[in-house]
């Protein structure tokens, strides 16, 4: 009797160690509320998803049953993930989504976003321990059905609630004040059969946690805060991180071979494996301090970088050349500030936006590899701004973007600058259009419209959109946190299937 005796406290003790053994990104996956059917969460960390069982009578009334996957998170924050329930489910109120709970007893205070398994999507809350719940029908919470993309954020008492259906842009479903959450709190993916006595499963894929910063934010002053290295899948829009560490890094440019990844930190280049690894560094020479501005020929031999020359006027950007090997750099714009973005077809000239003669105006320059007599582009008026330009792989247009009718957007013109032609249209501010390999589509950043039209800053809420490369309606591929330095540079894999990118984050 003894030996059973023992041997049961050690099972006990084993369920409840595996309970708090990090699950991802989360540490702790328990049933709260003690359900009849004990819940499992389980991470596939080759495709960085989760897969969420559970069962309970219901997240309702004045206490909850259900199975939680959470961390402690204190402050300020976004959360974000695709949710999509398994099988076609016994109940039409099965749930999931996010949760934001004070404790894990079963009649704590807490904020849910909230995916029902008939498509409802709302926000559901308990003001106070023990309270009923909010009826969200009765409430101007409740949206319509199919939204896959949920996100919660917290801006100190007030929780958002937004979602989106695939492509589309992230929608507000509602905000509430809960004064009654500590500022350390529960946050993570929770799933509810309705129903005690049937198990439920949800899948959460693409699930991000990032820190907001405010708009006096100054990364100069206050030093940045960290960054992820992600690759995605275009067609599915599935994500992986692949390296991520405090402070900064930029603009990832795919390598010629499909396998490797080319990016800049702390003013070098460095090539990490597509799979994640260990950043090498590239030789660059004398050129320490290149910033996010650099990309690789067409045939695959040689590299573009813009280096901070010291002493020059406009910061002493400069554009130069070297082997995609490594070496050293060959100068191509003597002038500065001229920043690099498109290679020509033919190998053997370079796209770059400048300012010269001392007026703050950026225009698009194009000039060989070997230097010399650089052909500007475009002449645009005070107050105009154009970027990001880059050839198509025909070489038969140039694409960038440009606040040439109020908002900036994307546009595309013959490689001499003549007929240019507006391609976006709507309210969002686009930057960095970039062509994929087979020249079928544009891949770009979008910032909400509240950003400053010729500003690109980090840490902010955007979108990465996809649009064919003829032009027609874009559709929304990433959610993410992040801005200057998350596509700044060409990131298509050759084949034309993935992009590369980096999004921002709080420690």
């Amino acid at each position: 009797m003894k030996y059973f005796m023992i041997l049961f406290f050690c099972i006990l003790s084993n369920v409840t160690l595996a309970q708090n053994l990090q699950t991802g990104v989360f540490q702790f996956n328990t049933d709260i509320g003690n359900p009849k059917n004990p819940g499992s969460a389980i991470y596939d960390k080759a495709e960085q998803s989760y897969s969420l069982k559970g069962s309970g009578y219901n997240i309702w009334f004045e206490r909850d049953e259900f199975h939680y996957l959470y961390k402690s998170i204190k402050g300020d924050f976004i959360l974000t993930a695709n949710f999509k329930f398994e099988g076609k489910g016994t109940e039409p109120h099965r749930k999931t989504g996010w949760m934001l709970r004070a404790t894990t007893d079963d009649n704590s205070p807490h904020i849910s976003a909230v995916l029902h398994g008939d498509g409802l999507t709302v926000m559901q809350w308990r003001d106070y321990e023990g309270a009923a719940m909010k009826d969200p029908e009765d409430e101007v919470f409740a949206r319509g059905s199919n939204y896959e993309i949920i996100q919660i954020e917290r801006s100190g008492k007030i929780i958002f609630m937004r979602a989106a259906r695939q492509g589309e842009p992230l929608e507000a479903i509602g905000s509430y004040e809960m004064i009654n959450l500590p500022d350390e709190i529960l946050a993570g993916p929770f799933v509810c059969s309705h129903n005690p006595e049937v198990t439920e499963e949800a899948r959460i894929w693409n699930v991000r946690i990032d820190r907001p910063v405010g708009d006096n934010y100054n990364p100069g002053k206050e030093g940045y805060l960290s960054c992820r290295l992600e690759t995605m899948n275009v067609s599915d829009g599935k994500r992986l991180v692949i390296f991520e560490k405090p402070g900064r890094f930029e603009a990832p440019n795919w390598m010629p071979d499909g396998n490797n990844l080319l990016f800049n930190m702390d003013g070098l280049l460095y090539k990490i494996p597509a799979i994640g690894g260990e950043p090498e560094k590239l030789n660059t020479g004398f050129a320490d301090r290149n910033n996010n501005d650099h990309g690789i020929s067409f045939n695959g031999k040689l590299l573009a970088i813009s280096h901070q020359r010291e002493g020059m006027a406009g910061g002493g950007s400069t554009v130069y050349v070297l082997p995609l090997k490594g070496g050293t750099p060959r100068l191509v714009t003597e002038n500065t500030p001229s920043y690099w973005h498109g290679w020509a077809p033919n190998n053997k000239e370079v796209l770059y936006v400048a300012q010269r003669n001392g007026i703050p105006i950026y225009n698009i320059y194009k000039n060989s590899i070997k230097g010399g007599k650089e052909v500007a582009l475009t002449n645009i008026k005070t107050g105009q701004h154009v970027d990001g330009c880059e050839y198509s792989p025909d070489g038969k247009y140039i694409y960038f973007n440009g606040n040439l009718t109020g908002t900036m957007q994307i546009w595309w013109m013959k490689p001499d600058g003549s007929s240019m032609e507006q391609m976006t249209f709507d309210n969002y501010n686009d930057w960095f259009p970039h062509i994929s390999p087979d020249g079928k589509w544009i891949v770009f950043i979008s910032f909400l419209p509240e950003v400053n039209p010729n500003s690109h800053p980090s840490y902010k809420r955007v979108m990465l959109r996809l649009m064919p490369a003829s032009g027609g309606e874009p559709r929304v591929i990433a959610y993410l946190f992040g801005g200057q330095g998350t596509i700044n540079v060409p990131s298509w894999s050759p084949d034309s299937k993935q992009i590369a990118f980096v999004s921002n984050s709080g420690k």
